[in-house]
């Protein structure tokens, strides 16, 4: 496993940017009243927004980084590092991070780069910024992340459909030698890629005549080999399996006390696999907030996303000890412990 500990590093500001456009699971039409019901009931997903058309991850994450700089007061030149973690780039080259740094009119100086995970993304992608600014002694870097799920969902999926939402999202993060230490504890398992999978588009299985072929793979899930296929009983059984010990083992590590953090920020799976977590941990309600009825499940932003639309008001005023833990895709998961101070959190935008 590869716990670590980073010092010297901190979380500066975090804002977030979702869709104007809100869909709702009652309206769902593909399925049964009475499904979706049950539906909302096991997943939590009430409502959603999805991005218009022509909208992508990059338009939102820009719109945050604008708003997290300004309210910040930092001075663009002074940003170092820039990484973006998607897996719905604006193209499939170049980079979307080399886009993005000239749409936001940063220093050419800045080094930039794309990351490619979904749920556990935010966890990966704060280890990796703060390890370069650490060891390279980068200043001031963004940390942008986010997805356009919705665009490579099949409506005619009861399986998938109803669950995924779109965000974008910044984290602003600083060198500060005062800072207390980031503790990460990361983990990876490939042998599952198949439990959320896009079959065709990339170099082993190429888009051709028949990728857009739509195939009955049972009962309510209809879709083409282009389109997002979520395998939920192996995702469930995962998450229930890898993501406690990942986040006991981090705890012990570094004698870190339970009882004493102030909030558990998990990725928005699903209600049912939250709850399954939290009561494994032992946790109170009011210590793991969720927003699964208002957004869905928004892969890797899902997370940050949390930070800006539920704790906002706590971060921005108080000391806090936060765990944050990320898993799905890959399969990949994560989990980091840190303590705050003021953090500034932007208001949520809309697009």
């Amino acid at each position: 496993m590869a716990i670590f500990k980073l010092s010297g590093v901190r979380i500066a500001g975090v804002a977030g940017c979702v869709p104007k456009n809100e869909i709702s699971t009652l309206d769902y039409s593909w399925i049964s009243e009475k499904e979706r019901q049950g539906l909302i009931k096991l997943t939590g997903v009430e409502k959603r927004r999805v991005a218009a058309k022509g909208i992508a991850t990059s338009d939102m994450c820009v719109l945050s980084a604008e708003k997290i700089i300004n309210d910040l007061k930092w001075d663009k030149n002074d940003i170092e590092i820039l990484i973006f973690v998607s897996q719905s780039p604006d193209y499939p080259i170049p980079a979307t991070s080399i886009i993005i740094q000239d749409r936001l009119q940063l220093s050419k100086k800045c080094l930039a780069f794309d990351i490619d995970l979904g749920c556990s993304g935010y966890i990966y992608g704060l280890s990796v910024i703060m390890s370069m600014m650490v060891s390279c002694n980068l200043k001031k870097g963004l940390l942008l992340v986010g997805d356009v799920s919705t665009a490579n969902i099949s409506y005619r999926d009861k399986s998938a459909y109803p669950l995924f939402g779109d965000a974008g999202t910044v984290t602003a993060v600083k060198l500060d030698p005062a800072a207390t230490p980031v503790f990460f504890n990361l983990q990876s398992d490939g042998s599952g890629f198949d439990a959320v999978l896009i079959k065709d588009g990339g170099m082993r299985h190429p888009i051709g005549k028949k990728s857009f072929d739509y195939k009955k793979i049972s009962k309510g899930i209809i879709r083409h080999d282009v389109q997002l296929a979520l395998d939920g009983i192996k995702i469930f059984n995962f998450a229930l399996r890898e993501v406690v010990p990942n986040i006991i083992d981090l705890l012990a590590e570094y004698s870190l006390n339970i009882d004493e953090i102030n909030y558990f920020v998990f990725h928005q799976a699903n209600l049912l696999i939250n709850d399954s977590i939290r009561k494994k941990l032992r946790l109170p309600k009011d210590k793991t907030p969720n927003n699964l009825h208002k957004f869905g499940n928004t892969s890797s932003a899902s997370v940050p996303l949390i930070m800006v639309s539920e704790l906002r008001s706590e971060l921005n005023n108080k000391h806090n000890k936060i765990l944050l833990a990320g898993f799905g895709v890959g399969l990949s998961w994560g989990s980091v412990y840190f303590e705050t101070d003021h953090i500034l959190c932007s208001e949520l935008i809309e697009i």
